[in-house]
């Protein structure tokens, strides 16, 4: 069995979570997720305050979608009783973020600002002048955010200038070697 998919998923008081036609439900205090179980050999039950995933196969793909589903319904359950938060970097010289409503306005070295807007469920926050947080309920869409944002000024490796991931080691590169 899967060491993942066999993990049982803890459901914290106040959160319900239905599963109908193939839909899994998530409901709690921060708001509501929904995720579509696209294989019907993945079996969801739930006993008291305790989620089981089962499978009905030993077959590769299902092995690998039993584990894919509990993360995903694990993630859903801390998603809307505690949500998720990443926090990026802006470092440069003048580089700088603005607040602008709930989207930012980024001046990473290009010529002109660069406006960000936030999609629905994600929250931007210019914490200073050089650091975001981009929180929501949805791990999958703060993820993605975060990644578009730092698409927009990639770290480089010499000075490191750019937006990066605030846990993100950057591997320095050495310049020019070659003297006058």
């Amino acid at each position: 069995m899967s060491r993942i998919g066999r993990q049982p998923i803890d459901v914290p008081a106040g959160v319900t979570v239905t599963f109908t036609d193939g839909v899994i439900s998530v409901k709690g205090p921060k708001g509501t997720l929904t995720q579509a179980v696209a294989d019907q050999r993945i079996g969801i039950s739930q006993e008291g305050a305790v989620i089981t995933v089962t499978r009905a196969s030993e077959d590769k793909k299902v092995r690998a979608m039993h584990g894919l589903y509990r993360a995903l319904l694990a993630n859903m359950i801390q998603g809307v009783t505690q949500g998720f938060e990443k926090r990026l970097i802006i470092q440069g010289v003048g580089y700088k973020a603005t607040q602008d409503g709930n989207n930012i306005v980024l001046n990473v070295g290009f010529s002109h600002p660069v406006p960000f807007q936030a999609p629905e469920g994600v929250k931007l926050e210019v914490v200073s002048a050089t650091e975001i947080a981009v929180s929501g309920i949805s791990k999958e869409a703060v993820g993605q955010t975060a990644s578009n944002i730092r698409c927009i000024k990639k770290p480089e490796p010499y000075h490191c200038y750019g937006i990066r991931y605030k846990d993100e080691v950057i591997q320095r590169k050495e310049g020019k070697t070659a003297g006058k």
